[in-house]
């Protein structure tokens, strides 16, 4: 058997795979927030709320991608790192966003920019792996 008939290996599997879900996830929640939030959150709260669910869709989008990379080049240490990474940055960025809109404690908002750092740090982290690539 070879890689083109072996299927994915374990770690393109498991990217893209937790990344479909947690599209799958953000579907539901933009759809939730359009059509059951909307009204009952003041504007600011539905643009923070939307502004997780973007985030979170732009983010399983990049681990799928991840999970690609890792099969068609190898997986690196770096790359295992970005697909943490951007897990990580979905759940304390736009988690955090989801639970203050759930009426958390607004000191909950600190945790949003580890979030952030995670998404960049993701996405270099993934740019430095592409660099690396032969030709």
């Amino acid at each position: 058997m070879n890689r083109s008939t072996a299927g994915l290996d374990p770690f393109a599997r498991r990217c893209i795979a937790t990344g479909a879900i947690l599209m799958l996830a953000g579907v539901i929640l933009g759809a939730f927030g359009a059509h059951l939030l909307e009204g009952r959150l003041a504007a600011r709260q539905l643009a923070s709320y939307h502004t997780g669910v973007t985030y979170q869709l732009l983010h399983s989008v990049g681990l799928v991608l991840v999970g690609l990379v890792g099969q068609a080049a190898g997986v690196a240490t770096r790359l295992r790192w970005s697909a943490r990474l951007m897990l990580a940055g979905v759940l304390l960025f736009s988690g955090s966003i989801y639970l203050m809109t759930a009426g958390a404690p607004r000191w909950l908002g600190a945790v949003a920019p580890l979030g952030g750092l995670s998404f960049m740090a993701a996405w270099a982290l993934l740019a430095w792996h592409a660099l690396r690539l032969r030709a």
